[in-house]
């Protein structure tokens, strides 16, 4: 069956980076792996994800109801496994999955007047769309400072050119989403978090890719 390995944590800290690096690792294990990114910009439900995200139509995603964004993300992700093709895939490698949907859509200034929605997040979307349970929520913890100066590196993204989106340009979001992701460690099962510095140092590529293969290795033993 296949393992479902989800890489989360605030925007800047290496997730996509990481992802390659982990999806390396298994398939010189003789893996085959397949990696998926959310939102899918260029599907409809994910074209919309980013137009809030960019404030292309004037209604930034900070504004929307936490419910209703979240069902957006969520529609996204239903419709990339309606037809997502199991046979030839050992692992699954996803950078952002549910956990995000449930973090943002809990933290930002709208949302902090109502209790999060965790529990509606995982309800929807793994309940009530059926897409599937991770085996593993990975979750690189970063200081917020050091994950700001990682953004601004990204460059050019379809979806918002080389500027931050809503979230990213937001340092109390971040703040509020890197304490958010620690507490849902405690309240889900399948959710490790991976320290990405030391004493106010950020570790070095090949250590943090280190502590995650630590992780993820012996499931596959």
């Amino acid at each position: 069956m296949t393992k479902i390995i989800a890489f989360e944590g605030i925007d800047g800290t290496g997730k996509s980076v990481q992802m390659a690096r982990l999806s390396e690792t298994l398939q010189k294990k003789g893996l085959r792996v397949k990696e998926l990114s959310f939102p899918m910009y260029d599907t409809f439900f994910g074209e919309q994800v980013g137009r809030y995200l960019s404030n292309r139509d004037g209604i930034p995603a900070n504004t929307v109801d936490g419910k209703s964004m979240a069902l957006w993300f969520a529609l996204d992700r239903f419709e990339a496994f309606r037809s997502f093709d199991y046979s030839d895939c050992d692992v699954l490698l996803i950078n952002r999955y549910v956990l995000s949907n449930a973090v943002y859509q809990s933290i930002r200034d709208i949302d902090l007047d109502k209790p999060d929605i965790l529990d509606f997040c995982l309800t929807l979307e793994h309940e009530h769309f059926g897409i599937p349970v991770p085996d593993l929520n990975l979750v690189l913890d970063m200081d917020t400072e050091s994950a700001a100066g990682n953004v601004d590196k990204k460059g050019f993204r379809e979806y918002i050119g080389n500027a931050r989106d809503v979230y990213e340009s937001i340092d109390s979001i971040q703040t509020r989403a890197r304490k958010k992701y620690a507490e849902y460690a405690q309240r889900v099962p399948n959710v490790r978090l991976i320290q990405c510095s030391e004493n106010g140092v950020l570790l070095p590529i090949d250590d943090i890719a280190a502590r995650i293969e630590a992780v993820v290795l012996p499931m596959f033993d």
